[in-house]
């Protein structure tokens, strides 16, 4: 089989990733291997891939394929979630290019279209995860809102609310005003905004009515003047000397002189603003806390849609922003507004609409969660589910031990339906369907259920007529916390098959966001429903930013297209990008020249394999270079060994670091150098099958990271005969051999001596075609003459021998302990040696005087670890060696 010159992405990743998917290579079924499950944080049915994608899920397919090539039972499920905001404002801007308004449809036209319109969209993200080589069991891909996972969330609700902790009840919420929608917290954006503070004189009763100054008016600034209509109470804080006159007196509203009191509470805080606080609990979370506590009015005076209502009493109709400026005007004409100054301050915004969010009371369903949350915060803090980073942990144990309700009543129609029906003026009933429901309407009352058969069945029958189901869906985070369980039919048939084999998953890999949102309602779910924690390690991945460390995002126009990225760098090339840039657990700088950095790399890799296969074999020729077989037979054991801690640490960016270093450095820049033959000329058959034997073990060492070209190339004919179904994803991944530590540190000293001798030739100019004699001065025991043979070949040294003594009229230099001399030829400019030298040993010399300094300083020698003091200590003994080979050098010369 031939080889082009040039490696071929796209050719080969549309190849492959067709072949896996007709040898069902992705597919999984419970047998009697070791199970290993990831399951995807489902993207949004309105998603497209973007760079946090990228990088979550390159994680998981490392993560999936080497445990598939380890011989476990890998199964990746994938899905989309149905995104109950996102998608409903997709399907109406839908509808309204087509002439349709929302409001003039039923619920269930309504919901036609939105099903078309997720089967025609909702899984553009799943088939963009596939030209990033996502190997997910496509078999079991998920829909949150197909059947048998609705039902899931339906049941759910009904066994919450059964064990009282489900309740309907009147609270603050996160109000969108253009969704209509309460929605949570992570779906609002906190935006640093430019603002106006309003300063506001409210009048103090019992003063001249005809003055306003600061004799008869406390003065209140905020930012928002159209809601003082709402306004309850003032408050200050009771040890303000400078209010304490006004302790048990009222203020007049300003427009309106609705008389409010003044009331007294520490969270006032004296130093800021004029020390004086407007509250208004219907429009603040704070606020309503307040009068919660002070037993305060509230005065909701905004419609669902943002503008004033009624009770506002003036600019009726309305909208709260054109309020705002008008009540402005209106403050000012009447003489309330003493002056107005820019402000900044964080304002949130809807994730989905961008719309401003009003804190809002509203009547909701809301889930209590202290209690679901102990066992969660438990599982933690044991050990048992593992956060990585564990910095996160402390974050989780805050949230945990704060939890507030949950309100997971949204005001749209997709999604999951609350299961509560309502029946004249009874209190609702929770229950599956309607027929459920009236029987539970008969049977919760005490002398219904002693009527007649008969009533009962007129009961059913006007029942049947007049009873409604709750018009409010599901928070989309209800149904997502049921994840690793509804995936494997676990609430269908807690008994099947996969849901006993799957679950607890192993791994999740997740956004630091939504740990609590959605991480740890999951964690919550699982003890809650199965009494088993849903997974083990959850790794925690950082959020990708410019190389400004500006958070990529579409407003900003800093996120690259990711299959634009892979269209011109490879997916293999992406792949290696997002990692190459995401230490673990923190934030990643992403740069493209990173993935360029991959491409190069797998070039790197096409082009290595090419002068491997491109040898030529002489079986009668002996003496294969047994050294280097050896030396990196061992080296590579070395380097799984780092790459196989850095796995189980989740440090997946190290390990492809590592597994970089021991391809570009090792074996292509060293190991190949060593043994390849020269121009022309064949190689030994030792020699080739042990670098075959090299090439196949790096193509699965590589395979997780760069599933792509690893398995173009494990298919050569260079490697025998392969059937249909032996292919690098499902090929033993490399297992660690033995390490021989003397020999490894041998190697590094020959490296170093081939570079030194490589840098005398840089730093005289010396042609690398022009060769040099070498004579070792051994100091160490090390035996440098089963090495000689490869310094020679990659420093070009035509003769090279070990003496006794040192050698003068040489440039010398020493590699450990050992010292090295070059005998000078003619040509060599002495003064220019003897000016190198003379730099070199300046720079030794202070350099001893600072390890000096250090180990003469008291302090630093009682309180260092007795390594890190012999360290320093290794470190004068080495410079002052050097420093005295470099005078007698220049003494030589």
């Amino acid at each position: 089989m031939s080889i082009s010159t040039k490696y071929n992405p796209q050719e080969t990743e549309e190849k492959w990733y067709s072949y896996w998917l007709d040898k069902r290579f992705f597919h999984s079924e419970p047998d009697e291997r070791e199970p290993y499950t990831i399951v995807i944080p489902p993207p949004n049915v309105t998603g497209v891939l973007h760079m946090g994608h990228m990088l979550n899920n390159t994680i998981q397919d490392v993560l999936i394929r080497k445990a598939r090539m380890q011989g476990k039972n890998a199964c990746w499920v994938p899905g989309t979630d149905h995104a109950s905001i996102a998608t409903e404002a997709k399907v109406v801007a839908m509808l309204k290019e087509k002439g349709i308004n929302k409001k003039d449809i039923t619920r269930e036209e309504f919901l036609k279209y939105a099903w078309e319109w997720k089967e025609k969209y909702g899984g553009i993200i799943l088939e963009q995860l596939k030209k990033l080589g996502a190997s997910c069991d496509w078999d079991r891909t998920r829909f949150t809102m197909e059947e048998d996972l609705s039902d899931a969330v339906i049941n759910s609700f009904i066994h919450l609310y059964k064990k009282g902790n489900i309740y309907r009840g009147v609270r603050m919420v996160n109000w969108d005003p253009a969704g209509k929608t309460a929605v949570s917290d992570e779906e609002v954006i906190r935006k640093e905004v430019n603002q106006k503070l309003y300063y506001i004189h409210y009048h103090i009763t019992g003063t001249d009515k005809d003055t306003l100054d600061h004799t008869t008016c406390l003065t209140i600034a905020t930012t928002r003047p159209e809601t003082i209509m709402a306004d309850s109470a003032i408050c200050i804080n009771p040890n303000d000397e400078r209010y304490k006159h006004l302790h048990g007196k009222k203020v007049f509203v300003p427009l309106i002189n609705r008389e409010i009191p003044i009331i007294l509470d520490d969270y006032v805080e004296m130093d800021f603003g004029t020390g004086c606080l407007k509250v208004t609990p219907a429009h603040d979370l704070n606020d309503y806390e307040l009068g919660l506590k002070h037993h305060l009015l509230v005065i909701d005076i905004l419609n669902d849609d943002g503008t004033l209502n009624d009770k506002a009493e003036i600019l009726v109709g309305e909208d709260r922003f054109i309020a705002r400026k008008k009540i402005a005007k209106m403050l000012e004409e009447a003489g309330h507004l003493e002056k107005v100054e820019d402000y900044k301050s964080q304002v949130g915004f809807s994730e989905r609409t961008d719309a401003v969010i009003e804190p809002k009371l509203s009547l909701q369903w809301f889930s209590k969660m202290e209690e679901l949350a102990k066992p969660a915060l438990e599982e933690v803090l044991n050990g048992e589910v593992k956060l990585i980073p564990e910095k996160f942990i402390n974050t989780y144990r805050h949230w945990m031990e704060n939890v507030k309700d949950w309100c997971i009543s949204r005001q749209l129609w997709w999604g999951q339906r609350i299961p509560a029906w309502y029946f004249q003026h009874e209190e609702p009933v929770v229950a599956k369907t309607k027929e459920e429901a009236i029987e539970e309407l008969i049977n919760r009352v005490p002398e219904r259920r002693e009527w007649s058969e008969e009533s009962k069945a007129g009961f059913r029958k006007q029942a049947e007529e007049f009873i409604t189901q709750d018009e409010d869906v599901m928070d989309t985070w209800f149904s997502s916390w049921l994840w690793p369980i509804s995936v494997f039919d676990g609430f269908k048939n807690p008994n099947n098959k996969d849901f006993n084999y799957y679950y607890p998953t192993n791994d999740l890999v997740t956004a630091p966001e939504i740990l609590f949102f959605w991480v740890a309602r999951m964690i919550m779910a699982g003890k809650e429903f199965t009494g088993k924690k849903p997974f083990t390690n959850v790794y925690l991945t950082g959020i990708v930013r410019d190389k400004l460390g500006r958070k990529m995002s579409k407003s900003l126009g800093n996120s690259p297209d990711p299959i634009g990225l892979i269209e011109q760098y490879g997916a293999d090339g992406v792949r290696v990008g997002m990692l190459m840039s995401s230490p673990a657990g923190n934030d990643l700088m992403f740069d493209e020249a990173y993935c360029e950095q991959g491409r190069n790399f797998a070039n790197k890799i096409w082009n290595a394999f090419r002068l491997v296969k491109g040898w030529e074999v002489d079986a009668s020729l002996a003496n294969p270079n047994e050294q280097a077989i050896a030396w990196f037979e061992s080296r590579f054991s070395e380097a799984l060994t780092e790459i196989e801690h850095n796995f189980k640490q989740y440090r997946l960016s190290e390990a492809l670091m590592a597994t970089y270093k021991l391809v570009w450095d090792d074996f292509c820049a060293w190991y190949l150098e060593m043994v390849k033959p020269a121009y022309q000329q064949p190689v030994d058959t030792v020699t080739r099958a042990a670098s075959v034997k090299f090439f196949e073990q790096i193509l699965t060492l590589l395979h997780p990271f760069m599933p792509f070209i690893t398995e173009e190339l494990y298919h050569d004919e260079l490697f025998g005969e392969r059937s249909e179904m032996e292919c690098c994803i499902v090929a033993d991944y490399p297992t660690i051999g033995d390490v021989n530590d003397a020999l490894l540190k041998e190697a590094e000293l020959v490296k170093g001596l081939v570079s030194e001798i490589r840098n005398i030739r840089n730093t005289r100019q010396i042609s690398p075609k022009e060769a040099l004699e070498l004579n070792i001065k051994v100091n160490s025991g090390v035996t440098y003459e089963k090495w000689l043979n490869i310094v020679c070949k990659l420093a070009n040294i035509s003769k090279a021998e070990v003496v006794s003594d040192k050698v003068t009229g040489a440039a010398g230099f020493m590699v450990g302990k050992d010292e090295f001399f070059i005998p000078l030829s003619q040509n060599i400019d002495v003064e220019a040696e003897k000016e190198r030298l003379t730099k070199e040993l300046e720079y030794l010399q202070g350099f001893l005087k600072s390890v000096d300094a250090k180990l003469g300083n008291e302090r630093f020698v009682q309180n260092a670890k007795p390594e890190i003091i012999q360290n320093e200590r290794n470190k004068k003994a080495d410079a002052e060696s050097k420093i005295s080979t470099i005078q007698e050098s220049l003494a030589a010369l």
